[in-house]
């Protein structure tokens, strides 16, 4: 009698291990969202508990979603530092007109 009781608290653990390891697993894709300030990871989180509903389908992509931005970098694969050379260039080239307006005239 005893084992009887033991084998269905051990099926009943492993039910509810199974249960929530599968919640656990598909809110992978929102912490790594989170944690790298995704400007979507709320999407991010509806989708997964979505993705359950869907038989699991969409959270392959709910992964690379999640992973293809970064704060530093955006959505892109380019580093921003040729960006930044850009508008340094463009702001000393607009420092550069403004002293020129600014000049007085010798009328």
């Amino acid at each position: 009698m005893f084992l009887n009781y033991f084998a269905l608290g051990v099926l009943v653990f492993v039910f509810i291990v199974i249960f929530y390891g599968i919640i656990i697993l598909h809110d992978i894709p929102y912490l790594i969202a989170k944690s790298r300030n995704h400007p979507h990871a709320d999407a991010i989180h509806v989708a997964g508990w979505v993705s359950l509903f869907t038989l699991h389908v969409i959270w392959p992509f709910l992964w690379i979603w999640a992973t293809l931005y970064r704060p530093e970098r955006g959505w892109g694969m380019q580093t921003q530092n040729n960006n930044l050379e850009q508008l340094q260039q463009r702001v000393a080239e607009l420092e550069r007109k403004q002293a020129g307006l600014n000049t007085p005239s010798s009328e």
